[in-house]
């Protein structure tokens, strides 16, 4: 298809046009110009007081195919994607089964061939995920696996993580790490700390996050590997892994987008919408997080998109699973937090697709059109029927939201 977005602000550190006010030709799939005042035979977008950027990318998205379809499948997960802007995904493998050997990565790719928003997979580190062997690493990254995590759950053996740690460098794989050391965070289900005492719950201490950077950090200096913390949400976990960089480590961390705009003040009603893990942390922590993502200690945004069904969210929040959905607020929510639209663009387009050394795409004449127009200024509603998750766990549905992707396109795919 063709497509002229027209005078449209270009946010692209890699583009010529950085920063510029321009029109932007796409014909079947490339942009073939950019410039000033361009006619062509296209369906025309008024981009006027809009951004261009390349499209958002997610590092922490769980779909659940195979297996728990009901909570969401490649088809809306991808429309719900797209609708936030990503035209790229990184999956989870919390799924069932987990994605643990080449069939399961091989059967994504397969299903998700041709869709707009590209799928990359990510293998587990463990078999089954259960942290005691580890699972086929080299064959997945064989069938297209960029990276290897056990998605939410940590790796609780020490040397299982330092015998992936050391395996994947024979193929230059980036191992995944979610810090938690479960023997400390126990069954609670807060962050320990004045609201957790006022609601009368056993918290989860920030150590258990801390400890474990901590040693996932000292094992990957041991191994001379490289390493990535998924979601971090403490002012200490900050301070390490900045400290690790100036060392010269390569060492990548992302943040949740929930996490740079919510504390753990919001738990007052015991509304279960706003469970998820790691938990809500206080104020401090999130001015550390954002102090994080401006000084470039974290490298990237994430939705932790975790969709589940009605009935394991609206129950107490005692029984209620961990998660919400945020693929179609992330940049809303990024606005909110008060990142700018070159930080914003960097930390959810470029810094993710650098982390996992995969083609960063440039809004350019030649290029492949991979793109996202963005209005900061858009006021629009989040509610059921916009929604393009199969589920609807997000405590943001029924509010009024500022900032909106108003059209993704990828693949000579447009949604609007």
């Amino acid at each position: 298809m063709n497509l002229l977005i027209k005078s449209a602000t270009i946010i692209d550190p890699n583009s010529p046009f950085n920063q510029k006010i321009t029109d932007v030709l796409i014909e079947k799939g490339i942009i073939t110009q950019t410039g000033p005042d361009i006619e062509a035979d296209a369906e025309v977008f008024d981009g006027e007081g809009k951004f261009i950027a390349p499209g958002f990318f997610d590092l922490n998205c769980n779909i659940g195919e195979p297996g728990l379809e009901t909570k969401e499948d490649l088809y809306t997960g991808t429309r719900a994607a797209a609708a936030g802007g990503f035209t790229g995904i990184a999956l989870m493998p919390n799924t069932n089964p987990p994605v643990h050997s080449k069939s399961e990565i091989e059967y994504l790719l397969n299903r998700s061939a041709k869709n707009l928003v590209d799928v990359f997979p990510l293998g587990a580190i463990s078999h089954k995920r259960e942290g005691k062997d580890l699972a086929e690493m080299y064959d997945m990254y064989l069938s297209g696996a960029k990276a290897f995590s056990d998605g939410n759950r940590p790796v609780q053996d020490a040397g299982l993580m330092e015998r992936a740690l050391l395996y994947a460098q024979g193929f230059d794989a980036l191992v995944f790490s979610y810090p938690e050391d479960t023997a400390i965070a126990g069954k609670a289900k807060v962050n320990e700390g004045e609201i957790s005492t006022l609601l009368g719950m056993k918290g989860i201490p920030s150590l258990a996050e801390e400890l474990m950077i901590a040693r996932d950090l000292y094992l990957a200096e041991y191994t001379g590997s490289k390493i990535h913390f998924s979601t971090i949400s403490t002012t200490r976990s900050v301070e390490l892994i900045r400290e690790a960089k100036r060392k010269g480590m390569e060492v990548t961390c992302d943040v949740a987008i929930h996490h740079l705009v919510l504390t753990d003040e919001v738990l007052k009603g015991f509304d279960s919408l706003y469970k998820v893990k790691p938990p809500l942390r206080t104020q401090d922590d999130v001015d550390a997080l954002l102090r994080g993502v401006m000084d470039g200690t974290i490298d990237a945004i994430v939705s932790q998109h975790t969709p589940h069904e009605v009935e394991f969210k609206d129950v107490e929040f005692e029984v209620a699973e961990f998660g919400m959905i945020g693929l179609q607020t992330a940049f809303s929510l990024a606005l909110k937090a008060g990142l700018d639209i070159n930080t914003i663009v960097q930390k959810l387009a470029i810094g993710p697709r650098e982390i996992l050394n995969i083609d960063i795409p440039v809004v350019a004449e030649g290029q492949p059109a991979n793109l996202v127009v963005l209005d900061a200024d858009a006021e629009w509603e989040y509610n059921k029927k916009n929604n393009r998750s199969k589920s609807y766990n997000s405590p943001f549905i029924g509010q009024n939201l500022k900032g909106k992707a108003l059209l993704t396109f990828n693949n000579n795919h447009l949604y609007k």
